[in-house]
């Protein structure tokens, strides 16, 4: 015999739902590969009034001639020596949250400025999940987007904050300045660059140029940056240039024994491309800014943070205003990137439409 409305009714209104216990299971975080790669490679300096300088040299005057006998020689007093330069940038993260909103979530603070809390002995049977543990977990994202996003950004979308890699290794070198010097007349203070045309010889342009020579010019490429003493470790690609670059590879017959390897199965997905040791990794960041169709090869040691000492991700806890029961957390980073030799790095572009 079925159930009649009414007894529906009841058993709804007697029934509790099952709530899952835990923290939230987000949904929306990224790898940040270029975050990862420059926080290992910063560099800290003690203070400066405004910039960050450091001395670069680009040009020789000296030189060998020969000579005999009583022949009148040169002498040259070398003048080459110039200095770059950028402005350090402050950035700021906080948060507040009411000790209204902690109570009801079995959270008591112990001191005025926030800097300890205590939590309900029977938290668990009300809490559903850590108010307060979520509340950090969100600033800490948060601002780890933000820093990738000015680590990947030209400094146009913030005057006040730092530059990031598409502000220093730009898609035509031969003009405007870097930190102060002029690279159209400066020649070795240049990234490599290569954005593909719609020439059908161009190897970047796999439009119309069905056998793509992707591979070839990279390793090219490659040769070129460690020409001046570089050495490219880190690549960052978007997904299109990956989705060409791994199709140009298997079109070519490129096949390892690593699909074998399981008994009974065969994995057909390709690692990582290496490139003359350099492992191209997919940076989701890059689609994020419309850039789907580019690589970055960097050397770490030549493009990296400067940041001052002490002032890497420091805490404060600031004090509460007497007339309100609110606790402040906030995060403050000083510091810039640079790069101290620009013809070290290169980004480059495929021409295509679709995928």
């Amino acid at each position: 015999m079925a159930f009649t409305q009414a007894e529906l009714d009841n058993i709804a209104a007697a029934t509790l739902d099952l709530y899952l216990r835990g923290q939230p299971m987000t949904q929306v975080i990224q790898d940040k590969p270029l975050l990862n790669a420059m926080k290992s490679a910063q560099k800290t300096f003690g203070g400066a009034k405004e910039n960050i300088s450091g001395a670069v040299k680009g040009n020789y005057d000296s030189y060998f001639a020969g000579y005999t006998h009583n022949d009148q020689v040169a002498f040259q007093n070398p003048t080459n020596i110039k200095r770059w330069s950028t402005p350090w940038k402050e950035l700021s993260g906080g948060l507040e949250v009411s000790m209204t909103e902690l109570k009801k979530n079995g959270i008591h603070v112990v001191d005025t400025n926030g800097q300890s809390i205590t939590r309900a002995s029977d938290q668990e049977k009300y809490a559903l999940a850590d108010l307060m543990q979520d509340k950090m977990e969100d600033m800490s994202e948060g601002m780890a987007r933000d820093m990738n996003e000015y680590f990947w950004g030209d400094g146009t979308a913030d005057a006040k904050g730092p530059i990031g890699v598409t502000g220093l290794i730009v898609d035509d070198p031969s003009t405007g300045t870097l930190q102060g010097i002029d690279r159209s007349t400066n020649a070795w203070w240049r990234n490599r660059a290569h954005i593909a045309t719609t020439t059908a010889s161009d190897p970047l342009n796999v439009t119309t140029n069905s056998s793509y020579k992707i591979a070839n010019f990279l390793t090219s490429e490659v040769r070129q940056l460690r020409r001046f003493g570089g050495r490219p470790t880190l690549g960052f690609a978007g997904s299109v240039f990956l989705d060409y670059l791994e199709a140009e590879m298997r079109n070519s017959g490129y096949y390892t024994d690593a699909g074998w390897a399981a008994k009974g199965s065969i994995d057909i997905g390709m690692a990582n491309p290496r490139l003359k040791g350099v492992e191209i990794q997919y940076d989701p960041t890059l689609d994020d800014l419309g850039l789907e169709k580019r690589l970055y090869l960097l050397d770490p040691r030549h493009i990296f943070p400067y940041v001052m000492q002490g002032e890497d991700m420091k805490t404060h806890n600031p004090a509460r205003p007497h007339d309100r029961y609110m606790i402040y957390k906030a995060v403050t980073w000083t510091g810039n990137m640079v790069t101290n030799q620009a013809n070290a790095h290169g980004v480059y572009e495929i021409a295509t439409t679709t995928v």
